[in-house]
């Protein structure tokens, strides 16, 4: 039961992808070619990065495996009111990788650095699951880069999974090489020719497997932060709680206009939703809850 759930796991990535095997980010989300691409060296790798749209700065930060699916529809949404810098992470997509494991703390400061080469000062930034905790880890490590922060469909314990997610990403390493198998079957492996599929796991599920405790970093978070996940996600709703507590919401009621609310902090959970399709079959609601939280 177990290997057919981590194959699944795998599988929603892969077969999530039915453009075109030369599409990056243009063909997946259908929208204009971006303003900039590039490739940016930071600690021994090469982040590739787009900018789309005009505005306030975004950084956005895709979820595990597959950049594609953040960054079509939802970036296209989040691109009509902000310069949006879409970041491949360390090892995905078309940036680099070292030998080294990953960590979301080695993630974040390659986040930072490349706000350096480009020259922001201060960026939003968005991320979805293993971007979401990125994005988290960046406004822990480097305050001060951090405007607004949209975290989506992450937790901030190991143990903030249900039990059988985390047994997912503890077999995961084992079993890297027969998922990569499958995947390098797929339009994902044609579109991320250079990836190593078997690494690509192997790394993903050490990582997530490892036991991390943020709660005292995240309740030591200053930049507004808005928290979306889905109804049916990979932790319970006692976890979402949890991280919206930690942030100061939940604390009182608000009065009549709102202007008892304890925390400029905000909590969404999207009804009729997973993790797995809370990007791409409610990209509307989430855009549309991330751009009235950064715009106010």
């Amino acid at each position: 039961m177990l290997k057919q759930m981590i194959v699944a796991f795998a599988a929603v990535a892969a077969l999530a992808i039915t453009v075109p095997a030369n599409a990056q980010t243009e063909g997946a989300s259908g929208m204009n070619a971006p303003a900039s691409t590039g490739r940016v060296p930071v600690n021994g790798v090469e982040l590739y990065y787009e900018i789309h749209g005009k505005g306030s700065p975004l950084v956005m930060l895709h979820g595990g495996v597959n950049p594609s699916e953040l960054f079509g529809a939802p970036l296209a949404e989040m691109a009509k009111a902000h310069q949006v810098i879409a970041v491949h992470l360390r090892g995905h997509g078309l940036s680099t990788d070292t030998d080294a494991p990953w960590r979301y703390e080695q993630m974040a400061d390659d986040v930072a650095a490349l706000l350096d080469a480009l020259d922001i000062e201060t960026a939003d930034v968005m991320g979805w699951s293993l971007g979401g905790g990125v994005a988290l880890q960046t406004a822990i490590r480097h305050p001060e880069r951090v405007g607004k922060l949209v975290v989506v469909s992450k937790n901030v314990r190991h143990d903030g999974n249900f039990p059988e997610i985390q047994a997912q990403f503890e077999a995961m390493p084992g079993m890297a090489a027969e998922i990569a198998r499958g995947v390098a079957q797929s339009p994902l492996a044609e579109m991320y020719p250079e990836i190593d599929w078997e690494v690509m796991f192997r790394k993903t599920g050490e990582m997530n497997a490892a036991h991390y405790d943020w709660s005292d970093d995240v309740a030591d978070i200053a930049a507004p932060t808005l928290l979306v996940f889905a109804d049916a996600d990979m932790m319970p709703p006692e976890h979402m709680a949890e991280m919206y507590r930690l942030l100061g919401g939940g604390a009182r009621d608000a009065g009549l206009d709102g202007s008892l609310r304890p925390t400029p902090n905000q909590l969404a959970i999207i009804p009729g939703t997973t993790h797995y399709n809370l990007m791409q079959e409610a990209t509307t609601t989430v855009t549309d809850h991330a751009k009235a939280f950064l715009a106010d």
